[in-house]
């Protein structure tokens, strides 16, 4: 079985409001990088399995892909505590994606919210 959970907009805020984090791949069948992609992002879903790792088939979900303004694909978002930490387009090599993942882990998520709370009271 997948270790991943496919997401649709029936099912996404759910996921992302019952997980505290939530790894999204934002893919389509006929992206030849999303391919070269699936296995690095499988593996590190199987390597990681405290983790949520779901993808979004912006085929099938064109509103969500909309909502979260996907502009190409493969888009890797990590989302923590609700808010998205991360959101960079293209296929990462493993190592990339590990180190990534380190990090969205190391994140202060209490220092993060001040830093957008910050950012919304300069009215940016």
């Amino acid at each position: 079985m997948s270790s991943t959970v496919e997401l649709t907009k029936e099912n996404f805020d759910q996921t992302v409001d019952e997980n505290d984090f939530v790894l999204i791949d934002f893919w389509a069948d006929w992206c030849g990088p999303c391919r070269q992609f699936a296995p690095v992002y499988e593996k590190a879903a199987t390597d990681n399995p405290d983790l949520v790792f779901a993808k979004v088939d912006t085929e099938a979900q064109p509103e969500l892909a909309a909502a979260f303004g996907i502009q190409s694909i493969p888009t890797l978002m990590i989302v923590r505590e609700k808010v998205a930490v991360y959101a960079q387009p293209g296929a990462l090599p493993e190592a990339a994606l590990t180190d990534i993942i380190g990090q969205a882990r190391k994140l202060d998520m209490d220092e993060v919210r001040k830093s957008i709370a910050a950012q919304q009271d300069n009215g940016q």
